[in-house]
């Protein structure tokens, strides 16, 4: 056992989390094309099966760059339902 097993996973959203909820919805309000939701920590989590960073799927992640605007737009408003929906958990 290494101990991760000993260790529950802490409830809630942490402060990268609610940086990135408050920035999906200023995303999702303006009209200008999405950014990458990227934070440079890229680690697929194995109780959400999402991105800890980003919060996106590995097909999300991977087909980013070939998206247009409205797509990139739908992975955000996924974005924004993940965050919320493990907030509420």
């Amino acid at each position: 056992m290494c101990g991760s097993e000993l260790t529950p996973k802490k409830q809630g959203l942490t402060p990268s989390d609610l940086r990135l909820q408050v920035q999906a919805k200023r995303v999702l309000q303006s009209p200008e094309a999405p950014p990458s939701p990227c934070i440079s920590i890229c680690r697929m989590s194995d109780h959400t099966t999402y991105c800890e960073g980003c919060w996106r799927s590995l097909d999300e992640i991977g087909g980013w760059a070939q998206r247009n605007a409205e797509e990139k737009r739908e992975v955000w408003q996924c974005i924004a339902s993940r965050l919320a929906f493990y907030a509420a958990a």
